[in-house]
């Protein structure tokens, strides 16, 4: 009996040690299931999961955004996100100036050179960089933009550049025009630069700062104010309770948070750069410098004939890069057919009987400035708003027309902002009932181009959001996005407002509203693949060009 008894217990002994390693086995299988589907997946730019390994995405601390209460849908937007934007600079440890890129030593050639090229077809560059002592660099991280251009047909398009990380770059044209097309390669910035400029980023996110001025009777006083604040001194905190949106200010000693009566931008921090690393950073020198070929910089050209030009048609409706291109100083797109606007009149009937929103920074303020300039039945209603901040207004009574333009909320540099006018666009938008007479325009880019990628994408996290809900319960409402642009840069605007930090918002502004039923004005590539010099607020004629494309939006060609 007693040896039964014993074969008994070793049985319920080793039953049990198998359950409990069969238990930990599906623990850890869990676990790494878990693992496995937050690196795995993400939604492309058309809608579809597909794969995309992230992995050792690091977050930035800078108030604490690591900490984000964030659902795992969010969450996994926001690696891949991240991680689709990290540039690639090796980390060789301080490097003098002398062994940085130089455009001036640097060259391209064209690889794929022929006697003539047809329309459609692709065009390969090759580019080699090197330092100021004429050798080979043997890493990459530079920031290139390239174009094709053709001064004669005032035509142009944009390039994809490539950076195989070791000196050499490839960049990819699609030949869209017939005709003499020549090739032009810039450096915007050295990799040396780029690794300041991250650094900034990371480091340094208060290197724009902002104030607000409180008043009650007599007593006034300005403190600073931002995203989040050092040190252990009271606070007013402004978060916004609907969007969640963080804003603090000092408090002020005398006076309470309630009587801030408005917003403005302090300043900019100076000093940021050691002598070395200002050296990265020369106009005429390493800044938005020509890089010039070893050989013939241009192609000839040659149509298509009508059956080829129809199949290549067909094949640009699945939306290749690049968007769009000029020719005779009119914007193409690749996706469709944009009207021309060059008559009054023509806007008048296409607006008659809406209601125009328009909500951002100043780059769509220049929308709003054409449209009330160009069509003389839009007049500007005075609100007695602050010149260059608003909100504004214009009315066409004859044809009911109105026309709205609201800056969106903190963090702004604009010069001085109404407390009361300080509106976050996700708030406007909830408050818009919307139909097929209800058109919205939002640009929200410029004015984050200082802060951590993280902040920017809750702020368009709040946004794409609001435009879902909008969208849903009034489907026939129109909404444009108007992508970031580029600008001239000097050594100072480099370090606040580098097309390298806008090309990133660009980047992630693109991603988030894919696939959410939202038009795109490709301000991008539009100010890239222009002739004219870059611009904060490009010139007319591109802004007609934008503005042409929004309301072929609005009012597409009846096919």
């Amino acid at each position: 009996m007693w040896t039964n008894f014993f074969k008994l217990r070793l049985f319920c002994c080793l039953l049990a040690v198998l359950m409990v390693v069969v238990l930990v086995i599906n623990v850890t299988q869990v676990e790494y299931l878990d693992r496995e589907t937050v690196s795995a997946t993400f939604i492309d730019s058309s809608g579809q999961f597909v794969s995309s390994q992230v992995t050792g995405i690091s977050r930035n601390p800078y108030c604490g955004y690591e900490h984000q209460a964030l659902s795992s849908q969010e969450r996994v937007e926001e690696d891949s996100l991240l991680a689709a934007l990290q540039w690639q600079v090796p980390d060789v440890g301080p490097v003098p100036f002398v062994k940085s890129t130089d455009p001036s030593s640097s060259y391209f050639v064209i690889l794929n050179s022929a006697a003539f090229f047809k329309v459609g077809s692709q065009l390969e560059v090759l580019v080699h960089v090197q330092d100021f002592q004429r050798k080979p660099k043997k890493y990459g991280g530079d920031y290139l933009q390239a174009r094709i251009h053709s001064p004669k047909l005032q035509a142009g398009a944009v390039g994809r550049v490539v950076d195989y990380q070791n000196g050499f770059y490839k960049v990819f044209f699609t030949l869209l025009w017939p005709g003499k097309v020549k090739v032009s390669v810039s450096l915007v910035h050295p990799s040396e630069g780029i690794r300041v400029l991250q650094h900034l980023q990371e480091e340094k996110p208060d290197r724009v700062y902002f104030k607000s001025l409180f008043r009650s009777g007599r007593i006034s006083e300005t403190t600073e104010c931002n995203v989040c604040l050092p040190g252990s001194l009271p606070l007013c905190n402004f978060t916004d309770l609907y969007t969640g949106e963080p804003w603090f200010c000092f408090k002020p000693k005398k006076l309470p948070c309630s009587s801030r009566i408005n917003h403005f931008k302090g300043g900019y921090l100076k000093g940021l750069l050691t002598a070395s690393e200002s050296a990265f950073f020369q106009s005429g020198v390493n800044i938005k410098m020509p890089i010039n070929s070893n050989g013939p910089d241009w192609v000839t050209v040659i149509p298509r004939r009508i059956k080829e030009t129809n199949n290549l048609e067909l094949s640009q409706v699945s939306g290749t890069f690049p968007s769009g291109y000029y020719y005779k100083d009119q914007w193409r797109p690749r996706k469709f057919k944009m009207r021309q606007f060059n008559d009054p009149d023509n806007i008048t009937e296409c607006l008659q009987r809406k209601v125009v929103h328009l909500f951002g920074d100043s780059t769509i303020r220049q929308w709003f400035e054409y449209l009330t300039t160009f069509v003389p039945d839009l007049v500007e209603f005075n609100l007695g708003s602050p010149k260059n901040v608003g909100p504004f207004l214009a009315v066409d009574q004859k044809h009911n027309i109105l026309l709205k333009y609201r800056c969106h909320g903190p963090p702004i540099r604009f010069t001085t902002v109404f407390s009361s006018e300080l509106h976050y666009v996700a708030n406007e938008l909830n408050g818009i009932v919307g139909g097929k007479n209800t058109v919205v325009a939002i640009a929200v880019w410029s004015h984050f181009s200082t802060f951590p990628l993280e902040v920017y994408i809750r702020r368009l996290r709040n946004i794409r959001r609001a435009v879902v809900q909008l969208l849903d319960r009034s489907p026939k409402t129109v909404v444009v996005i108007r992508t970031a642009n580029a600008q001239e840069l000097g050594p100072e605007v480099s370090l606040f407002n580098s097309d390298w930090y806008n090309f990133q918002l660009d980047t992630i502004l693109r991603r988030m509203f894919s696939g959410v039923g939202v038009y795109l004005v490709d301000a991008w590539e539009m100010t890239l693949a222009h002739h004219l010099p870059h611009k904060l607020h490009p010139d007319e004629v591109i802004v007609k060009n934008q503005l042409d494309m929004f309301l072929s939006f609005v009012c597409p060609l009846e096919i």
